[in-house]
């Protein structure tokens, strides 16, 4: 397995791809309240990536030979995650949504993801995001040179089941650049020591999903939605991060869009 390693020029624009993707994972959040539904979610988040000179990672994603068909994957409650949106799927109260956010900016992919509360929640789900977005904290604090990926998928298991939550298995982060998937692999449970040594100029896609019942999973008959097996409830927050000497850069924070996006 070969891991591609970021040249400055490869930064530069992964840079540029996970700024967007940061930008429009930031303007839907607002427009996330009960009463809407998640194809009003896709449709905004279809326009603001194209107004920010982009295009959907996701839209027209194949796998298992059916094409993904909407621009952004929007997951609701015991949806873990590439929840497809619809019409049909009003929020209500006490709901959480995560909205999944992967865009094509000049070749590079910007991959992102955050969980939302809809309204007023339980103080079990108010647990649930903090503890899932904590744990992506420590994973890529983790995400050093010369640890290993193993270290990033303890820190997260490790965070989490101390909690009572469990860690999804059949779902992993990755490495991310001009594809969506690129070696490695990151899971997010695991034993430190383990797995691929950590270099500068990986981009990696770390992303925690986390469960409050079991860590067993379906997929739905859409061939996508991938579900709680026991129906639980199930958060999802992910960044891309740089590798570097001097420890993980967070790329898909919001920041200046480039010039020639920022219309």
């Amino acid at each position: 397995m070969t891991i591609p390693i970021k040249d400055k020029i490869a930064i530069a624009k992964m840079r540029e791809a996970c700024a967007v993707a940061a930008v429009v994972l930031e303007q839907l959040k607002p427009l996330v309240r009960p009463g809407i539904t998640t194809q009003d979610l896709e449709e905004a988040g279809r326009d603001l990536i194209a107004r920010h000179g982009a295009r959907s990672a996701d839209y027209g994603y194949e796998h298992g030979g059916r094409r993904y068909p909407a621009h952004t994957c929007i997951s609701v409650n015991d949806e873990v995650v590439h929840g497809i949106p619809s019409f049909r799927r009003i929020l209500r109260d006490g709901d959480i949504v995560s909205l999944d956010i992967t865009v094509v900016y000049h070749g590079y992919i910007g991959d992102t993801a955050s969980t939302i509360p809809v309204g007023a929640i339980t103080p079990q789900l108010e647990k649930l995001l903090r503890v899932t977005r904590e744990s992506l904290d420590l994973g890529i604090k983790q995400a050093q040179s010369g640890n290993r990926i193993g270290d990033i998928s303890s820190a997260i298991q490790t965070f989490v089941e101390a909690h009572g939550f469990s860690v999804v298995r059949d779902m992993v982060g990755h490495g991310v650049g001009v594809k969506m998937h690129e070696p490695p692999e990151v899971p997010n449970f695991g034993r430190k020591g383990i797995g691929e040594k950590i270099k500068p100029g990986m981009t990696l896609a770390i992303e925690p999903m986390v469960n409050v019942g079991g860590y067993k999973t379906k997929t739905l008959s859409d061939g996508w939605t991938v579900v709680t097996a026991d129906g639980s409830p199930s958060a999802h927050f992910e960044h891309t991060v740089l590798t570097t000497d001097h420890g993980p850069e967070i790329l898909t924070v919001p920041r200046p869009l480039p010039a020639q996006v920022s219309a």
